[in-house]
């Protein structure tokens, strides 16, 4: 059935949401009410993301939950925290952001996460995993601390659970006396026995006040027998409750688990949380919630990936609106390439965190699947996993997006580049990534690995560059490289190889010469460099146009000629403040090149957050389209320009 909206943005289809307008409308409903609210909360979330795109599985599978956990706790003055955020899209229906849910990932609009900046009913902004613990932890122990008696409230997922910052988290939360209420998401992992009565009826039991009593009087009577004795009494009551819950893993690291519980069936749910919020516990708890992702929604239910992610799509069918693209991805280019050099090296090895398919990397798992390792979303880990693995003298292929590579920044340093060890690291989603916004913008890595000595930097100008930068990173073999590339379509104007072509290291090269301006791209923003050199030209100045392939080590030649034969020295980057220009502007300085006059002008992010939009739009916002590119030229010149009308609204 088509899902119909009002003028007002509401669902027919929706009688009782539509009185919702915050969690305090929420929580004057009857029990008996929320079964209903839950299916149009449903409704209207699949309504608002068919016209817009955005994530839809995992909102769909805590719907019920999402519901629970505003009716029984206090929000906003009870903090929820929700890890990565994919699944907050309910939460944001109904905290007063319902009638802004079309606008969500939209230049302007509501953020795809959660952001403390949108609603004080986000405590925590996150879209990176696994943090949703140590947030907690921490607002818990301030509250403690301010003497406050508000609840704390977790939300993780199984997924966030393969990283160990979820865990240290958990062990330290473990070693101490506040309460904190920790809700695991289980939508995938069997990691404990199927819900049903029995689970259901334990889970009620032991979340109980009389439970809770009886285990504090067996504790006093416990801690008066003799040391071995009480350890032994311990363990049993401990193991007992592991043995029919499956919560043992938890208990030892600290906390009070009840479950599993079925997180669609408000009959288990909310008594459940009811207790938690209402018996006092003197540290923290994990309520072990098993859910359905894509629940209620059958185009989902039956996808591979229950519809993490999608662009807008028939509500009826499910059938969504995907543009075929018009040329190769970046991350498929890299895959071509990295298949290539595998079949001509048994050493070639490949490890992912989590992210086979976005990385182009289930294209290799295809062709080498004993090669291809994924960690789970465990980036200081595979960081150093691929150390082990250089230190026995294979090629590994370290591939994480530039956002997630920062969570490895340590390892990078310490446990790779110290150690000259030849760990390639491929950084997709370099430079801006539209709807995913400033959590997942790719601005920092010329910047983090830039400063690292001995290490190698290449940034590709298309996709043909990019497989011979990976043809060149597989002779690299006594120090670690790095390869950069932005998220999308390559430029689809080359024709690829079978293998690529191994570069000479740190040496670039010239595509136009002029005499008025030099302009230094470093990656894909080399095409409007040069649409910027024909702007120039129309104005009276010729630009020399040069790629500089390698940020690190900088093709110093090439470097100092531009800068010994322009008045003008422009360096392009899709990256942040300190990056390429920073280490081009190091070497000019140095060489005593500003010495004489030279005009430098760093083309890069500005020092903002830039929030999610089109690419096209963030591009222009940070002055790197070709625009802005023409516009810094002419300043330098002297020449102030208006703002192109042809440039983006």
């Amino acid at each position: 059935m088509e899902i119909r909206v009002s003028q007002f943005g509401h669902n027919r289809q929706t009688p009782l949401l539509d009185t919702i307008h915050n969690p305090a409308d929420l929580r004057k409903l009857d029990e008996s009410q929320l079964p209903q609210l839950a299916e149009e909360v449903r409704l209207d979330m699949i309504n608002a993301v068919s016209r817009t795109g955005g994530h839809l599985g995992a909102g769909l599978g805590v719907v019920e939950l999402t519901v629970a956990i505003h009716h029984v706790f206090n929000t906003p003055d009870d903090k929820l925290i929700w890890d990565v955020g994919h699944q907050c899209y309910p939460h944001k229906i109904l905290t007063e952001r319902r009638d802004e849910m079309r606008t969500i990932r939209q230049g302007g609009g509501l953020s795809g996460f959660t952001t403390r900046k949108e609603s004080i009913y986000d405590p925590f902004g996150a879209a990176h995993s696994s943090t949703s613990i140590s947030a907690g932890l921490g607002y818990a122990v301030a509250r403690d601390l301010a003497g406050k008696t508000n609840n704390v409230i977790s939300v993780i997922g199984d997924g966030s659970m393969t990283a160990g910052m979820a865990y240290e988290a958990m062990n330290n939360a473990g070693a101490m006396n506040s309460r904190l209420v920790v809700i695991l998401n289980d939508n995938d992992m069997s990691i404990a026995p199927p819900v049903g009565a029995l689970s259901a009826y334990l889970s009620r039991l032991i979340s109980a006040k009389p439970y809770q009593s009886m285990r504090h009087l067996a504790k006093e009577i416990i801690s008066k027998f003799p040391p071995r004795l009480e350890t032994a009494a311990k363990r049993a009551e401990e193991y007992a409750r592991g043995f029919f819950t499956g919560g043992t893993l938890f208990e030892e690291l600290g906390f009070f688990y009840i479950g599993p519980v079925d997180g669609h069936d408000f009959s288990h749910l909310l008594p459940v949380l009811k207790n938690v919020r209402d018996c006092g516990f003197d540290g923290p708890v994990l309520i072990h919630a098993v859910t359905q992702k894509g629940k209620g929604y059958e185009p989902a239910e039956k996808a591979a990936d229950k519809y993490h992610g999608v662009s807008k799509f028939d509500v009826v069918s499910g059938k969504q609106e995907k543009t075929p693209p018009k040329a190769p991805l970046y991350q498929n280019v890299f895959a071509k390439a990295l298949i290539a050099e595998a079949k001509h090296d048994d050493k070639v090895v490949a490890m992912t965190a989590a992210m086979p398919s976005g990385t182009g990397l289930n294209l290799f798992q295809e062709e080498f699947p004993d090669r291809t390792f994924d960690v789970g979303i465990a980036e200081q880990h595979g960081v150093t996993f691929c150390a082990g693995m250089a230190c026995d003298g294979y090629k590994p292929y370290a591939t994480i997006y530039s956002t997630f590579l920062q969570r490895a920044y340590d390892q990078v340093i310490h446990d790779v580049a110290i150690q000259s060890l030849p760990v390639r690291f491929i950084i997709d989603r370099a430079g801006m990534v539209g709807a995913d916004g400033v959590t997942h913008q790719g601005s920092y890595d010329l910047a983090y690995l830039g400063c690292i000595p001995d290490m190698v930097i290449m940034a590709p100008s298309d996709e043909l560059e990019l497989m011979n930068m990976v043809a060149t990173s597989a002779t690299i073999d006594d120090k670690p490289s790095a390869i950069r590339f932005p998220r999308g379509e390559a430029t689809g104007k080359v024709d690829l190889p079978e293998r690529g072509t191994v570069l000479e290291i740190g040496k670039g090269r010239v595509l136009r010469e002029g005499k008025h301006v030099a302009i230094l791209a470093l990656g894909t923003r080399l095409a409007d460099c040069l649409e910027a050199a024909d702007k120039l030209a129309a104005h009276g100045y010729s630009a020399t146009v040069a790629d500089a392939r390698f940020a690190k080590p900088l093709d110093v030649d090439l470097v100092k000629n531009l800068a010994a034969n322009h008045d003008v020295f422009l360096t392009v980057e899709e990256g942040s403040i300190g990056g390429f220009s920073s280490l081009v502007s190091n070497l000019l300085a140095n060489e005593g090149l500003f010495d004489n006059g030279l005009k430098f002008r760093p083309v890069c992010m500005p020092d903002i957050f830039i929030d999610h939009d089109s690419p096209a739009k963030q591009l222009e916002q940070a002055g790197l389209d070709v625009d802005g590119i023409f516009r810094k030229a002419m300043s330098a010149l002297g020449q102030e320009v208006a703002k192109s009308s042809s440039s983006i609204a």
